[in-house]
């Protein structure tokens, strides 16, 4: 029969909260941030965008103070175990904030979102929900929190995608985005309560003693993982997850498109090195999944999928932001590269390629917006003659995209480089998956260089003027990604320092 807890046992829980309230101040300051948004659109009705982007971006660039100041508390597990803080968690955190930032630049930027009477509100009050749900995501480590951080930027993601609901393939995507992500979910906590049956424990380290202590039926594991993989594997828009990639990155106003296409991505690649190499158990001959076993095979098909399906398909994409949704489910493949070594280096490759992902996929985007705020188009036939008349903007687009490709001397080529080399280091058995992702990225030079071609040696069909001005705040922005995408790919131990960081001191629980 059940039993009330006593009264001391109350004030266990009340005191545990507490103290773990002092440790979790970012998401704490980042839900405040939420509800301000949510006033100032109630109490100044804004018809404009300027007031809530700039409460934004004070906002966000506020809870990057908090993070710094959880650097001494690393090593913390808070809420009963229930959410951890460590370098590894840290170092996301920065990435997602920084991703939110640079996505409130675009929707600056962005006409489409701009020239909208009404619904302002409602855009960067999601924004900094999605970035709350990422930042948790770094951080859980048990079942429960995992599972309601992922639906929290679900939740916000379907929204987003649907922000223009007067177009259809805004409204189009979003469906489509909410079915594909209810299966995965349900897939997912699925797998999780098998999980949970086999071991009685939501505590992901708690989950690996157990196993690796009792045993286990390994058919039953197997489908347990693979379900758990589907739902991360839709998250991170590996092949076969990612029928929904394509539509949304098209339907969804190009800053949600960024903000999907590198933050919700680096999200879920977050999740699944927290979560397969601590809870998976590995290194003991008595179980199953070992490294080099079943599950880490799968990851290596997934992989290899990504990489060619990604590249090929692109080859025929006529609209831009198809194009890089096509290029992201290839980039998905390189950066599971990483994570199969299942080393210090991998892993260390993966955080390192995720920060150049970062600046060279928003780059990329932000061009993208500019390009559709002149044209009103988003089809690369229209980028003709552009290069010239955009000097910038046409300039900053070709490092972007040489970036994408992995050519020198950008900091795509450091971020491949450093994969690869991971690869090879690790063993023959390794090397074909780097012959296969060298291969890959020779395919993908050809679609990303159409875009170049057609900006320098094509001229457009239309008349259009000399010079074409774009507004400062957009140029400001597009000049620092592009001078950081060159500065990294030159002087890019800063970089890997910190991934070497935030992955040394999670390496205990890792390797």
């Amino acid at each position: 029969m059940y039993e009330l807890p006593s009264g001391a046992e109350i004030q266990a829980i009340i005191t545990t909260l507490k103290s773990s309230a002092a440790y979790y101040l970012p998401e704490i300051y980042l839900s405040a941030l939420f509800l301000v948004l949510i006033l100032v659109d109630l109490i100044f009705r804004p018809k404009k965008h300027h007031l809530l982007s700039i409460t934004s971006l004070v906002g966000l660039a506020g809870s990057l103070w908090f993070i710094w100041q959880q650097h001494t508390m690393a090593g913390q597990e808070i809420f009963f175990g229930m959410y951890v803080i460590d370098e590894f968690a840290i170092f996301f955190k920065y990435f997602f904030v920084l991703s939110g930032i640079l996505t409130v630049f675009l929707s600056m930027s962005s006409d489409e979102l701009n020239n909208r009477a009404s619904g302002v509100g409602e855009y960067y009050v999601l924004v900094v929900g999605m970035v709350i749900g990422m930042v948790m995501m770094a951080s859980s480590t048990d079942l429960v929190m995992i599972f309601v951080s992922m639906e929290l930027v679900s939740f916000s993601a379907y929204v987003l995608t649907g922000y223009l609901k007067r177009e259809q393939r805004s409204t189009e995507a979003s469906l489509k985005y909410l079915v594909y992500g209810a299966v995965s979910s349900g897939l997912m906590i699925y797998g999780f309560s098998i999980l949970y049956g086999l071991t009685g424990e939501t505590n992901i380290s708690e989950i690996s003693s157990v196993l690796i202590a009792r045993g286990y039926d390994p058919v039953t594991f197997m489908i347990a993982s693979i379900m758990i993989l589907t739902g991360i594997g839709y998250k991170v828009g590996a092949v076969p997850f990612h029928f929904w990639s394509p539509d949304v990155y098209e339907g969804a106003p190009i800053p949600v498109t960024a903000l999907l296409s590198v933050a919700s991505k680096a999200a879920g690649f977050a999740l699944l090195i927290r979560f397969f190499y601590v809870a998976v158990p590995h290194g003991t001959e008595a179980v199953a999944f070992t490294p080099g076993s079943e599950w880490l095979m799968l990851l290596m098909i997934l992989s290899v999928a990504s990489m060619i399906y990604g590249n090929v398909v692109a080859l025929w994409q006529k609209n831009v932001k198809r194009l890089l949704a096509y290029s992201s489910i290839a980039h998905a493949g390189y950066i599971l590269l990483g994570i199969i070594v299942m080393d210090e280096l991998g892993t260390q490759a993966t955080l390192f390629y995720m920060l150049s992902y970062l600046f060279m996929n928003f780059g990329a985007f932000l061009v993208a917006v500019i390009i559709a705020n002149k044209t009103g188009s988003e089809n690369i036939e229209d980028y003709r003659g552009l290069g010239r008349r955009m000097p910038l903007t046409g300039a900053a687009m070709t490092v972007f995209l040489i970036s994408l490709v992995g050519l020198p001397p950008t900091v795509g080529f450091i971020g491949k480089l450093m994969i690869f080399s991971a690869l090879l280091a690790k063993g023959s058995v390794f090397v074909w998956l780097a012959l296969i992702g060298i291969l890959t990225s020779v395919i993908s030079l050809y679609y990303y260089m159409l875009i170049p071609l057609n900006m320098y040696l094509r001229e457009s069909k239309q008349p259009l003027p000399d010079t074409i001005k774009t507004g400062l705040l957009p140029r400001l922005v597009t000049a620092c990604l592009m001078l950081l995408t060159l500065y990294f790919g030159i002087f890019f131990t800063p970089l890997s320092d910190l991934a070497h960081f935030a992955v040394t001191l999670f390496g205990n629980q890792l390797y």
